[in-house]
């Protein structure tokens, strides 16, 4: 995470990329508030973060999914011309291609995330659990499986759940409640995620979510725990509402976890309660910024200015302190769909159409970003792949 070049001295300017996203505008308004001048990008010009009021500079640049090597060549030219402290991907992809090429890029910047085979180690479930495992954390009974399946494997009840290795929010994951659904929904679902994980369903007494930052020794930093009140889907999938809380036990397994992996930067752990037993149950480590974001933010843990700090500064002092029972949604159109979907939506608590929440998007101080999210459908009509991140 420090710079090798000579240009020791902290510019004040950071590079954000995949504008796309409500996690990018929530990195944004949060540097942008701390005084940072923000160039902001994605690979089209209708972008959430880009219409953000702390844009100093908005950019375009070719995607990273479709055109990984252009886009490297975009990001070398653009960070070898500015003085950037920072540059920060959200997504993935773009994590992926820079953490293939850290060396190059971080001749002219901080990169502030970890080892490159760790990150890819975790961000495989199959890899994860069995690691979680080995080491005494609590994880779903799960199959692994290097070969397609036609019947379930032995020793495990209905429902059971078909979830790729690799992927984000719910793409993938299928729920099979008899043999006869079995084998076509993993048909389906090894065509398009080979090998996917075989796991018992954890009947759920709570969904929760533990993010936190780890400094450059491995030591943590930082650690927000938040309950997820929605979800759409509503069989599981992103936050739509979710609600800081206090738990100092799922924050410590959380933090053991990522200590056993020798973690540095920030990462989110998820969790489910199992009611059949009261304890939580490990079901996943998003080895980037996650989607609720914001809510650790107003909830006064504000991780992407701590970041930039440990960034430029080499460390940070630990906090855990934040204000328990701050709720967030995804209103546009996450919590909106959740609504239409959900059977007992009028049974639900808390009730929808409460207005004292925190949103994603929504804000009187900087209001144009949702005219950015508006316009991100219009490129459905003609770009199959914003038809893919929008809808995965």
């Amino acid at each position: 995470m420090q710079r090798k070049t000579p240009h020791n001295k902290p510019t004040g300017k950071v590079l954000v990329l995949d504008g796309l996203w409500n996690k990018t505008l929530a990195v944004v308004r949060s540097l942008g508030r701390a005084g940072l001048s923000l160039t902001v990008g994605e690979h089209t010009r209708f972008a959430t973060a880009l219409f953000s009021r702390y844009c100093a500079r908005t950019v375009v640049y070719p995607s990273p999914l479709t055109r990984p090597e252009e886009f490297l060549d975009w990001l070398l030219r653009e960070v070898r011309a500015n003085q950037y402290d920072m540059v920060l991907p959200t997504e993935f992809s773009t994590q992926d291609i820079i953490l293939k090429n850290r060396e190059a890029i971080e001749q002219y910047t901080v990169f502030p995330f970890g080892d490159a085979q760790l990150i890819a180690n975790t961000h495989d479930k199959a890899w994860l659990l069995k690691h979680a495992s080995a080491n005494g954390f609590q994880c779903p009974k799960t199959f692994f499986t290097d070969k397609p399946l036609v019947k379930p494997p032995e020793g495990f009840d209905f429902p059971l759940v078909i979830k790729p290795r690799e992927s984000s929010g719910s793409r993938g994951l299928r729920y099979v409640n008899t043999p006869e659904e079995f084998a076509l929904a993993f048909k389906e679902t090894h065509s398009r995620y080979p090998c996917p994980l075989i796991q018992e369903y954890i009947p759920s007494a709570g969904a929760f979510g533990v993010g936190a930052l780890f400094n450059l020794q491995s030591q943590p930093r930082a650690a927000f725990v938040y309950k997820r009140l929605r979800e759409y889907p509503v069989s599981g999938g992103p936050s739509t509402l979710r609600e800081s809380v206090k738990d100092d036990g799922l924050r410590d397994i959380a933090l053991r976890l990522l200590g056993s992996l020798g973690w540095k930067g920030l990462a989110m752990v998820e969790f489910r309660v199992d009611r059949r037993d009261g304890r939580p149950k490990l079901m996943e480590i998003n080895p980037r910024l996650w989607g609720s974001l914001h809510l650790a933010i107003i909830s006064g843990m504000d991780f992407p200015y701590m970041l930039y700090r440990m960034s430029v500064e080499g460390d940070v002092a630990p906090r855990f302190d934040y204000t328990p029972g701050i709720r967030c949604r995804w209103l546009i159109p996450g919590d909106l769909m959740h609504l239409l979907s959900n059977l007992y939506r009028f049974k639900a608590t808390p009730g929808f159409f409460r207005s004292n929440h925190g949103d994603d998007l929504l804000s009187a101080s900087d209001p144009l970003p949702i005219i950015g999210r508006l316009s991100s459908f219009l490129p459905l009509i003609y770009d199959r792949e914003m038809r893919r991140m929008l809808f995965r």
